[in-house]
């Protein structure tokens, strides 16, 4: 199965049908180009206290979760063929594969700073130092074998998210990735509108969009946004206050940085995730903080009321920072009656059972807790474009065919009614392991494709089992 010169492919292995685990093949002219290599979770319950969060013992049933990621056996078998692979944004559902299935791809690396930042040091706890990674600036233009390759400047909830254009001579794709129209990100730049407004003169034959909020009506809020809510939490909290959001917003971080500078608060980091990615920003500039945070061995000694603390575990996932304070796990400091713990983050669908849990934990602690529905003010922001914007891009772009991936079907499908309402009458409807043709013709091949799902086990990778 190889594309000939006429042809442009283009085959999703992960992340088409499902929001994470993002792989994307690109066919032409013999050779191929891989866009992202990501994760996702599974989770599992076990009811051994070895395999859980510390502090959980008794053999109380905890859950854990499943590292999984695309199988790459076809591209894998065609390795020789691949001209490279670029990864968009830092987010682990399209970096986060790289260090295990990179040694079957073999293949160099495009991608922006920041991400090469994150990226060199997965591959460096791998053991893997001789990846070949190529930094590419924002509007730069790089031939990778036969695909000629832009990157457009984006917005999202992580700095240097990248749309991409691919030219071949058989025809032109806009692979939007992640991305939301967002004037003030807070930190890196926002989204380079002039080059989106331009898009439609390229004349592209196919644009593969992000679906993720294409059943969320209006538009998406900027993270500037947030900052009157926040302080309002922050300011009117008479103990501590722990603010979860995801690691790797660091918008997200610098908001509540400057809020705990202006209300007097000490600024305390919890999470290796959120240390590290704030580490990244800072290495490349990005990030500049207004005061140092505190080590959080001296957060129990502080007072109560002068303390602010950003931490990790807002889908309350089993070895983060809040789910340990929530269980009086954490070894430098217990939340007590009266603080707050405020939830800037949306609920991924899959997790609500598990956040209600987290959440009845700390209540029942005496912890006043305030969620994304209970705050007066928004204290959260998708990074994902909703219906507006993705009416404002179809505008811009003007593909003749729009190919909706990044979500569900339900959110594929409102994507691809709103291509229609916008005026593009044609759309490809497909999930993972089908092959969609853009040239010479446009046709859908389903289950054209060799795809499952690979688990980690230990350093293992091993096949999961379709249910």
């Amino acid at each position: 199965m190889t594309p000939k010169s006429d042809d442009l492919w283009f085959i999703p292995l992960g992340g088409c049908g499902e929001i994470g685990m993002n792989f994307n093949l690109y066919g032409h002219d013999g050779q191929w180009l891989i866009v992202d290599c990501g994760l996702t979770f599974s989770d599992t319950v076990s009811s051994d206290s070895n395999a859980a969060t510390a502090g959980n013992s008794k053999g109380t049933p905890v859950r854990l979760r499943d590292v999984q990621m695309a199988d790459p056996a076809f591209i894998a078998e065609r390795k020789d063929d691949i001209a490279g692979m670029i990864i968009t944004h830092a987010h682990e559902d399209h970096i986060g594969a790289v260090q295990y299935l990179w040694p079957q791809l073999q293949c160099p690396i495009f991608t922006t700073a920041l991400t090469a930042h994150v990226l060199r040091r997965k591959l460096a706890e791998a053991q893997l130092n001789d990846v070949p990674i190529v930094v590419v600036d924002s509007g730069q233009i790089v031939d990778i074998g036969p695909f000629n390759v832009e990157w457009i400047h984006m917005t999202h909830s992580i700095p240097e998210p990248h749309s991409l254009l691919i030219k071949t001579p058989a025809g032109k794709v806009f692979h939007s990735g992640d991305w939301k129209l967002d004037s003030s990100p807070v930190v890196g730049q926002p989204y380079d509108r002039e080059r989106c407004q331009s898009l439609h003169k390229e004349q592209i034959d196919a644009m593969v969009c992000d679906s993720t909020n294409a059943t969320v009506p209006g538009h998406t809020a900027s993270e500037s946004d947030l900052y009157k809510g926040l302080k309002t939490m922050v300011k009117n909290a008479t103990g501590r206050v722990v603010v979860t959001c995801f690691g790797s917003n660091l918008a997200r971080v610098a908001t509540l940085a400057r809020i705990a500078s202006e209300t007097d608060r000490h600024l305390g980091l919890l999470g290796r995730s959120m240390i590290e990615m704030v580490n990244a920003g800072r290495a490349t500039g990005l990030l500049q903080m207004p005061q140092p945070e505190v080590d959080s061995q001296h957060l129990g000694y502080l007072p109560r009321e002068t303390v602010l603390l950003l931490a990790t575990g807002s889908q309350g996932e089993p070895r983060t920072a809040l789910n340990r304070l929530s269980t009086n796990s954490f070894r430098d400091m217990h939340l007590e009656p009266g603080d707050t713990v405020v939830f800037s983050s949306r609920v991924i669908p899959g997790n609500e059972d598990v956040v209600e849990a987290l959440v009845a934990r700390l209540e029942s602690m005496g912890v006043v807790v305030v969620t994304e529905r209970t705050a007066p003010l928004p204290i959260h922001a998708s990074g994902h474009p909703a219906a507006d914007e993705l009416r404002q891009m179809f505008s811009w772009v003007k593909p003749k065919l729009v190919i909706p991936v990044h979500g569900e079907p339900v959110h594929m499908q409102a994507n691809a009614d709103i291509a229609d309402s916008s005026g593009i009458r044609h759309q490809l409807h497909g999930t993972n392991g089908d092959l969609f043709i853009i040239a010479p013709q446009v046709e859908l091949k389903k289950s054209s494709v060799r795809f499952g799902r690979l688990s980690l086990k230990g350093r293992n990778l091993a096949p999961v089992q379709a249910l």
